[in-house]
């Protein structure tokens, strides 16, 4: 049995994984913050701080694992007043990285 030299580099499947787990973790960050920020973000589409986590949420999903369906309904969903204190991020990004070991990493 040979052994390959390391060579310091994570490959394709590593960095798909590492931005998977980025991005679930961001999705987490953003949904604890509105329920932690609760009288800021309680307006829904009229809270500019909801808008801004949201809108800045979408835009690091996107960019880290790419464009799934299940970000727009999430996305709508933010803009109503107390349904933005449901998980809607977490859930979306793990619909949308469910079995990711099996898609070629995203560029």
């Amino acid at each position: 049995m040979r052994l390959k030299p390391a060579t310091g580099r994570a490959g394709p499947a590593a960095r798909a994984r590492g931005r998977v787990w980025t991005a679930r973790c961001v999705a987490l960050a953003a949904d604890a913050s509105q329920i932690a920020l609760l009288p800021l973000v309680l307006g829904g589409a009229l809270s500019p701080v909801s808008d801004v986590i949201d809108v800045a949420t979408a835009i690091l999903l996107t960019w880290l694992i790419g464009w799934h369906w299940s970000f727009l309904p999430t996305f709508v969903a933010e803009i109503v007043p107390f349904v933005d204190l449901v998980p809607t991020w977490t859930v979306a990004v793990f619909l949308a990285t469910r079995g990711h070991r099996d898609r070629p990493p995203a560029s």
